[in-house]
């Protein structure tokens, strides 16, 4: 019947035997309940039953007082060197707006890039940007890291260099970057991107590591599938997107090490990022600033390689030694240049320069813009009608690439 005594509900049963079995029942019961009181504890206390057999109160609950949970909060800190190095240059980098006319009576943004502020002087401040950046601009809109709008005044650009200063009113600004030694870079250690990737996320940090300090770059600047120079970058790993040209690349110091410029964009690529290091970029900064051109040594020529003049024009045009496989051929010479003073024609075969071999144009470049400056009298060595000559040029400075 359940929970009822078989005797409560028995009718044979009499009353007097109920009470006669009632008082050991209850003995029992009290006894028993003596015996669980007391046996509990030392089966706890003998490592019998777990020690949090009860709730724990809220000191015991793992997380403490809500003093303590304040207190764990205020002693976590998440500064590193990383952090501290973006919290030194990221105030000083930008966002550079390119504003193109679309017709006679509106004008919109045609592209977004970044930028870097490197230099405040009186009421002025200057910032380094790439030339693909702000390349056709009708307008120049800068952007600080706080938000605040500035027009720029373009200063000069270097499209062989991929760089441009944009001027801008100083009093506004509150940050300007500094410049690091790229030339002490090695491979391996950390390179810090700061940007504006995809031209919506201003102030973007990635992180990676200098993957080569000193990688050279084919660029083909009229975009005729033959290189006119062979760029000198950084390359990294740290994510550079589109938006992120122009801006900064920095290292643990917080210092710019270079400029971002461009990354291979395929498929099966990833993590092979470009940056103008800062040693090569300064000088062209300090020109174009100053000059609004870069002032470089030139000569005053047109030139092909020699590897794309056909075996008929080699022997009866130029009539140059079979032995002469590489240089330059002189396709036009700019009136009262250095070359045309020294007497350089057209026709003739460039091999040798300040006793380096020219190979290509490359070649050429390299010497002129790197190894040489403007008033330096060097040695031309060169093929004439098959007859090898040498000639001392002066050069002197100007716009010309070469």
């Amino acid at each position: 019947m359940g929970y009822y005594d078989d005797d409560y509900e028995s009718p044979s049963r009499q009353k007097g035997n109920r009470g006669g079995k009632f008082l050991p029942a209850l003995l029992g019961a009290i006894l028993g309940g003596l015996l669980v009181l007391f046996t509990v504890p030392a089966l706890g206390g003998a490592g019998l039953l777990p020690d949090n057999l009860y709730p724990p109160n809220e000191e015991q609950n793992g997380l403490g007082t809500d003093e303590d949970v304040e207190q764990r909060k205020v002693d976590v800190d998440l500064t590193t060197n990383v952090t501290d190095a973006v919290d030194k240059a990221s105030g000083a980098v930008v966002e550079v707006i390119n504003i193109q006319q679309t017709d006679f009576w509106s004008q919109q943004p045609a592209g977004t890039g970044s930028g870097v502020i490197y230099k405040k002087e009186g009421n002025k401040a200057y910032v380094v940007t790439n030339d693909h950046v702000v390349a056709d601009a009708n307008q120049i809109e800068i952007t600080l890291s706080n938000g605040t709008k500035l027009k720029g005044t373009l200063r000069g650009t270097d499209p062989l260099m991929d760089l441009a200063v944009v001027e801008i009113d100083g009093s506004k600004v509150d940050s300007v970057a500094e410049f690091g030694v790229s030339g002490d870079l090695k491979r391996g250690e950390p390179a810090i991107a700061i940007g504006n990737p995809l031209g919506n996320f201003p102030g973007s940090v990635t992180q990676g590591i200098v993957s080569s300090a000193d990688r050279s770059i084919p660029v083909d600047l009229d975009q005729d599938g033959n290189p006119d120079w062979q760029a000198e970058v950084i390359q990294t790993d740290a994510a550079i997107n589109p938006g992120n040209s122009g801006g900064a690349l920095i290292n643990i110091a917080g210092q710019v090490i270079g400029i971002n410029s461009s990354k291979i964009a395929q498929n099966e690529v990833e993590g092979i990022g470009f940056a103008i290091p800062s040693d090569v970029a300064k000088p062209i900064i300090e020109d174009l600033e100053n000059y609004g051109e870069t002032r470089r040594p030139f000569l005053g020529v047109n030139i092909i390689p020699l590897s794309q003049v056909n075996t008929y024009q080699r022997e009866q045009t130029l009539k140059i030694p079979d032995s002469v496989q590489e240089g330059v051929v002189v396709m036009e010479i700019t009136s009262a240049s250095p070359a045309a003073r020294a007497g350089i024609k057209e026709m003739d075969v460039i091999v040798e320069m300040g006793g380096e071999k020219i190979k290509d144009p490359i070649a050429l470049r390299k010497f002129l813009y790197t190894k040489a400056k403007i008033g330096d009298e060097v040695d031309v060595t060169y093929y004439r009608d098959g007859k090898k000559k040498t000639v001392k040029v002066e050069l002197s400075g100007g716009k010309q690439s070469q």
